[in-house]
C-alpha cells in the first residue's frame, strides 16, 4: 500500500525525471515488506513470473487508464469513484465512494497491525505483549495512536515535504540494499528447488491456482497507481505525464518483482513462506544475520508511521470529496476553524477503530487487513475501467484527437476492465460478502443525502443494485453466523 495524496502543492513545473520520482513514490508503500512469504505461500519461480506479468499487464493498462480520464474528463477531479458516478448512476458512485474509502481505513488498520507485529520482533520481550499484532494490548496501543494522529490532524497538521523525504528514504535505501545483499548471497541451488513451487508434486496445486493465489498482494503493492494522473497538471510538457506514468510503474514493478523472486534464493519456499511478516526482514536476516532484520524493520516502521498520516487524510478526503459532491450527507463537507474536515476525518478514525476491533476475531490479523484492503478497492478500480471503456465507444472527451487514438485507448480500457473484473474473482466470494456486508448499512448515509436535497433516492437501476447488496449481505452473515465461511 501507498500513498496517493498529493504530496505537497507544487509551485513550479516538474521536469520528467521529477514526475517519474512522485509516480515511483506514490506506488511504494508497506505492501512491498510482505512479498517474500506471500508468494513463497502460494508460488515458486515460475509462478511468481507468471504472476507479475499478469499484474504488470493490467496494472499498466489501469495506470494508463486514470491517464486517460485525467485526460479526456479533467472536470472529474475528485477521486476515484466520481467515474462510477458519471459513468453509471448517483447510487453506484456512491458504493464506489465507500468501497474506495473503506479500503483506505482498511489499509491503515493493516499498518497498525504490521507496527505491532514488528515491534514484536524488534524487542522479542514484546513478543507476548503484541504477538503478530492480534492481542488486546496491540490493539489499545494502537487505537490510542490513530485516536493521537486524529488530534493532531483535526487541528490543522497537513502531510509536509519532510515527512515525505524521511518516509521515501526509510523505504527505498532498506530496498535497495535488500536487492544488493540479496544478489551477492543467492544460492543457485536453492533457487533451482524453487522453481516449481509444488506444481510437478503429486497433490499440489496447480501453476493456475497458485498465480491465483498471488493477486490480492499485487493488487495491494500496487495501490496508489491512480494517484499518477495526479500530478498531470504539475507537468512542465503535457507529453512528460504518459511518459512518466510507464516508467515509474515499470521501474516499481522491476522493484517488487525482484524482491519477491530473488528471495527464493536465499531458503527454502516452505521456509520463506513461515517467515513473520515483515518477510523481507526475515529474509535479509537469512542471508547476512540480525542487523538485517533490524536494517528492515527500522525502516519499515519509519515509513509506515509516514505513510499513515497520508492515507488518513486521504481517506478524509474521499468522504469529504463525497458529501461535497451530495453523494453524502452535508455533515461530511464541514470544515472546522483550522480548514480541516473534521468530521470526515473523526468517522475516518473510527472506521479504523472498528477493522481493528474485528481483526481481533480473525485467524490472520495481518493477512486478513492486506487482503481486505485490496479486495475492496477493486470495485472502484473496475468502474473506472468500465467507464474509460464507455467514454472510447461514445467518442466522449476524443473532438480533436488525432486518428486512432480512441481505438488505443479503447483496447487498453477494456483490457483493464476485463483485468479488473479477473481480479474480483480471483479474490473469491468471502470478500465480496463483506464488502456487502460494509455497503448495505452505509447505504443510510446515501438515503439521508437524498432527502437533503429533496431528491428521489434510487432510480430503477439503483434500486435493483441496492436489492443485490442487502442480499448479499444477508447471505454473507448467515455464513458467518453459522460458521461455513470462517476469516
Amino acid at each position: 500500500m501507498s500513498t496517493t495524496a498529493d504530496q505537497q502543492q507544487t509551485t513550479s513545473k516538474l521536469s520528467l525525471p521529477a514526475l517519474t520520482g512522485m509516480v515511483v513514490g506514490s506506488m511504494v508503500g508497506a505492501g512491498v515488506f510482505q512479498l517474500p512469504a506471500r508468494f513463497a505461500g502460494e508460488t515458486g519461480v515460475y509462478g511468481a513470473l507468471i504472476a507479475w506479468s499478469i499484474a504488470g499487464l493490467g496494472m499498466l493498462t489501469l495506470a494508463l487508464v486514470f491517464q486517460t480520464l485525467a485526460v479526456r474528463k479533467p472536470e472529474l477531479d475528485n477521486g476515484v469513484y466520481v467515474y462510477a458516478r458519471e459513468g453509471f448512476g448517483l447510487y453506484p458512485g456512491f458504493l464506489s465512494a465507500v468501497g474506495f474509502w473503506a479500503s483506505a481505513c482498511a489499509g491503515n488498520a493493516f499498518y497498525w497491525v504490521l507496527i505491532m507485529t514488528t515491534l514484536s520482533q524488534l524487542f522479542p520481550g514484546l513478543e507476548p505483549v503484541l504477538g503478530q499484532g492480534d492481542t488486546w494490548p496491540a490493539f489499545f496501543i494502537s487505537v490510542a495512536a490513530v485516536w493521537g494522529f486524529f488530534l493532531l490532524i483535526r487541528r490543522g497538521v497537513k502531510e509536509a515535504a519532510g515527512i515525505n523525504f524521511v518516509v521515501t528514504v526509510a523505504k527505498l535505501v532498506p530496498l535497495a540494499l535488500f536487492l544488493v545483499l540479496v544478489i551477492f548471497f543467492l544460492d543457485w541451488d536453492v533457487f533451482v528447488g524453487n522453481l516449481s513451487g509444488g506444481a510437478d508434486v503429486p497433490g499440489g496445486d496447480s501453476l493456475f491456482l497458485q498465480v491465483q493465489g498471488t493477486m490480492l498482494i499485487t493488487v495491494f503493492v500496487f495501490l496508489g497507481i491512480e494517484g499518477a494522473s495526479v500530478y498531470s497538471r504539475h507537468a512542465r510538457k503535457r507529453e512528460d505525464v504518459g511518459k512518466a506514468t510507464v516508467l515509474g510503474f515499470l521501474s516499481v514493478l522491476a522493484l517488487f518483482a525482484s524482491i519477491s523472486i530473488l528471495s527464493y534464493g536465499i531458503l527454502p519456499k516452505d521456509e520463506i513462506a513461515a517467515l513473520p511478516q515483515p518477510s523481507v526482514g526475515g529474509v535479509l536476516e537469512a542471508a547476512v544475520g540480525p542487523w538485517g532484520g533490524v536494517l528492515i524493520r527500522i525502516g519499515l516502521i519509519i515509513s509506515v508511521l509516514g505513510a499513515y498520516l497520508a492515507w488518513q487524510l486521504l481517506a478524509a478526503d474521499v468522504v469529504f470529496a463525497a458529501a461535497r459532491d451530495n453523494d453524502l450527507p452535508r455533515r461530511f463537507a464541514r470544515l472546522n476553524a483550522r480548514d480541516v474536515p473534521e468530521q470526515a476525518v473523526l468517522w475516518t478514525s473510527i472506521l479504523v477503530t472498528v477493522i481493528l476491533f474485528a481483526v481481533q476475531f480473525v485467524s490472520d490479523a495481518l493477512d486478513f487487513t492486506l487482503d481486505l484492503t485490496a479486495a475492496l478497492a477493486l470495485a472502484p478500480y473496475a468502474l473506472a475501467s468500465a467507464y474509460a471503456v464507455k467514454i472510447a465507444v461514445q467518442g466522449d472527451g476524443y473532438a480533436g484527437t488525432e486518428p486512432g487514438r480512441r481505438t488505443r485507448e479503447l483496447v487498453i480500457a477494456a483490457i483493464s476492465t476485463l483485468y479488473t473484473l479477473f481480479l474480483v474473482w480471483a479474490a473469491g466470494y468471502v470478500f465480496l460478502f463483506l464488502a456487502c456486508i460494509l455497503l448495505a448499512p452505509a447505504t443510510v448515509l446515501y438515503i439521508m443525502a437524498r432527502r437533503q436535497q429533496g431528491a428521489r433516492v434510487f432510480t430503477r437501476t439503483g434500486l435493483v443494485i441496492f436489492i443485490v447488496v442487502v442480499a448479499f449481505a444477508v447471505v454473507g452473515v448467515v455464513l458467518l453466523a453459522t460458521g461455513t465461511v470462517q476469516i
